[in-house]
């Protein structure tokens, strides 16, 4: 008989003027990897604070382990064995992985506050062995690779007995292989007697390691279903409350003349990268992690510097060639950057909505260096309205929005820019699949506009789904070029890899 490990029943939490769950339940077996799922916004963060005692219920009951539990702060939750590895890892970048694993429990290993280092390393490398981690618990977390620090992250709860584990897009930054090893390991843990609740907005990897599925929409509990009987279209539509036709709504683009032409890029991460985009049409550029593609988005933005020449045709500044300097320069001529990571290099966090919409068009509604408030208020509505940001009012802080909203702000700021155009850096990373589906159509909306785009992604069927032309890279280089029709999976990994080079015919 499966027992029950945890029972979350009629969890409500109410913040002033918004009720963010009503009466949810959540039940997670022993040995089970139960998924999460829901729209940014569903409330699958809240509940999750709630079980790790970050914040404390207004009505409901958990029971853990057979018996009613109040969990009333983070520290409790660990000494019950609940333990949650957040989407931004809790690491200190220049202290050692064995002093990262136990930062904060350091006691068994300290007499007269002294810590004893070769029992406290010994420690750590059984954590180690247990995840696969096979380096020297000495080396300082900064020079791990993500995945990397996602295991330490997995050792650390370990350590601390952890019974029930809470893992938030886990796989969000990994590479394939790095995914795969951690599938491995959660089967371990599983096998070892550990439950794992997984959230993830990466529906394949539900039916990869999942057993089963609850699902939240608008802080209410929709449905729990094992994850042999149900299917993506099914619990598309239960998150998002209708039928999503097609997850990839690609339209038939007409593109006319190449407005950005890149030849012979180099620098340390780049090796003589030479591609074009033309008016109208979305370039996709894949490759496995490491590949060079945001280096060399930041190269072409002028964020970083590199060898080589780039040629832009805008109606806004004419014709520039030679390469940008600045960013200033880049959007001078008419291009825009939506970076992979919104919340370090895109957004302002404690800012409102109004203040990060308005940052890179603040000379448009200003006089003698005074804002017009006026101005700048109707632009926020406007974008609120067209992009469909859900938010209390402009003067709401960008932090506490939902990742989806987040990046429609991101959007929202440098589409006020007017470019021609737009370098999207992981757009959909950590964003749900009603929010990703609007994305995709907002890009329709501008190819159509005349609009060219640059996608980069870790979604291989995003980058199929999305993209008229593809580049692949590999170490630097480009290692494949194919059109929508041409490309395979098997093709796109034989040039990801290196195994293969691809030349799209006629282009």
């Amino acid at each position: 008989m499966t027992l029950e490990l945890l029972e979350m029943q009629g969890i409500t939490k109410e913040f002033p003027g918004a009720k963010v769950l009503d009466n949810v339940n959540l039940s997670v077996r022993e040995r089970e990897i139960h998924a999460l799922l829901g729209e940014n916004g569903a409330g699958k963060s809240t509940l999750m604070k709630i079980l790790t005692g970050i914040y404390q219920m207004n009505d409901g009951r958990i029971f853990y382990q057979g018996k009613e539990v109040h969990v009333k702060g983070p520290k409790q939750a660990e000494e019950l064995g609940i333990v949650m590895i957040h989407q931004e890892f809790n690491l200190v970048p220049y202290l050692s992985i064995a002093e990262n694993i136990f930062l904060g429990s350091e006691a068994p290993f300290t007499k007269l506050g002294v810590i004893n280092w070769s029992s406290l390393l010994a420690a750590s490398r059984k954590y180690m062995e247990q995840v696969g981690l096979k380096l020297n618990p000495k080396t300082p977390v900064a020079q791990l690779s993500v995945g990397e620090k996602q295991l330490v992250e997995i050792a650390k709860a370990l350590s601390k007995k952890a019974k029930l584990l809470v893992m938030d897009e886990p796989t969000a930054a990994l590479t394939e292989k790095e995914k795969e090893k951690l599938f491995e390991i959660m089967q371990s843990l599983v096998q070892q007697g550990v439950s794992i609740i997984y959230i993830s907005h990466r529906m394949e990897e539900l039916f990869q390691i999942c057993h089963r599925v609850t699902v939240l929409r608008d802080g209410k509990y929709i449905a729990t279903l094992k994850i042999e009987d149900t299917n993506i279209d099914e619990l598309v539509a239960l998150m998002v409350g209708r039928q999503v036709t097609e997850r990839f709504p690609k339209m038939n683009n007409h593109p006319s003349e190449v407005i950005l032409e890149v030849e012979n890029f180099s620098n340390s991460a780049l090796h003589d990268v030479s591609f074009h985009l033309r008016a109208g049409e979305v370039v996709g550029i894949g490759g496995l992690m490491g590949a060079g593609r945001t280096e060399l988005a930041r190269a072409v933005f002028g964020l970083d510097a590199a060898q080589g020449q780039l040629k832009v045709t805008s109606p806004q500044a004419g014709t520039f060639q030679g390469r940008f300097r600045h960013p200033s320069e880049a959007i001078n001529h008419g291009l825009a950057m939506v970076t992979e990571d919104r919340k370090e290099q895109g957004l302002i966090l404690p800012f409102s909505v109004q203040s990060n919409l308005a940052l890179p068009t603040l000379h448009k509604r200003s006089k003698l260096g005074v804002i017009e408030r006026s101005k700048e208020a109707e632009m926020t509505q406007k974008y609120i309205k067209l992009l469909r940001i859900k938010t209390s009012g402009p003067s709401q802080t960008v932090k506490s929005l939902s990742g989806g909203n987040q990046q429609k702000v991101v959007f929202g700021k440098w589409l006020e820019t007017m470019p021609k155009i737009l370098i999207l850096d992981e757009p959909t990373r950590g964003v749900d699949v009603g929010a990703k589906v609007e994305i995709y159509e907002l890009m329709n909306r501008l190819t159509s506009e005349g609009l060219g785009i640059i996608l980069i992604s870790s979604d291989l069927q995003e980058l199929i789904g999305m993209s008229d032309r593809i580049y692949v890279m590999y170490e630097g280089k480009i290692t494949g070029h194919f059109t929508r029709e041409e490309i395979t999976e098997e093709k796109f990994m034989l040039c990801a890899t290196g195994g293969v080079q691809w030349e799209a015919q006629g282009l």
